[in-house]
């Protein structure tokens, strides 16, 4: 199976790519191939031309690459912080340029000729790793979650993929080394569960 892996976090070094990382060994462990991006790292263009809006736009390369992998991802697994509930920008800027239509999804019209979205991704299961200083209880009382709306209704579901799961592992500021190796455990766990060696895109996530 085809893995996508996208890391958006600015830091080397930092517990973000720790989980990238166990991701991607996980993935490989279990004999699947593994399209790895660093969005910092390799500096993605996150701003969206108005050129680029059409849906026949010429692509800046790197953008094009990144369409056509995750065009043929049968997994995805996104690993950011929380950051005012939102993501960092860079990977906003990625569902804007990537998630694109014709590519994660295209506007049909119903019965009352109103547009819906057709999810056209391939990947039926996704993962979505954050990191947080806020506590979960106070995350989801305080602010409604506002990234589990983002990635499983707003995203993920429009793009037409069905199943996420999503994590999020808090509080970083104040966890010791030992909390850390408990949560790469889970990571790899989760990831080996999620899409298990052999796995058909359509057993995943089950």
């Amino acid at each position: 199976m085809n893995a996508s892996v996208i890391l958006a976090h600015p830091a080397p070094g930092s517990f973000n790519h720790a989980i990238a990382d166990t991701t991607v060994q996980a993935l490989r462990a279990a004999g699947h191939r593994v399209a790895f991006h660093d969005l910092y790292q390799e500096q993605f263009p996150p701003l969206l031309s108005a050129a680029e809006v059409r849906e026949d736009a010429e692509l800046d390369p790197a953008v094009a690459r990144h369409c056509a992998e995750i065009a043929t991802a049968d997994g995805i697994i996104i690993v950011h912080p929380n950051w005012w509930g939102m993501p960092p920008a860079i990977l906003k800027g990625w569902i804007d340029r990537v998630l694109r239509p014709e590519i994660a999804y295209r506007f049909v019209a119903n019965d009352k000729g109103e547009g819906v979205p057709l999810g056209l991704l391939k990947a039926r299961a996704a993962i979505v790793f954050n990191t947080a200083n806020t506590p979960d209880e106070r995350e989801r009382e305080a602010f409604g979650d506002p990234l589990d709306a983002l990635w499983k209704k707003c995203v993920f579901d429009l793009c037409g993929v069905r199943t996420v799961h999503r994590r999020t592992f808090s509080v970083i500021v104040t966890s010791d080394f030992q909390q850390r190796v408990a949560w790469l455990h889970e990571v790899s766990a989760t990831v080996t569960r999620c899409f298990p060696a052999d796995a058909r895109p359509d057993e995943v996530l089950k």
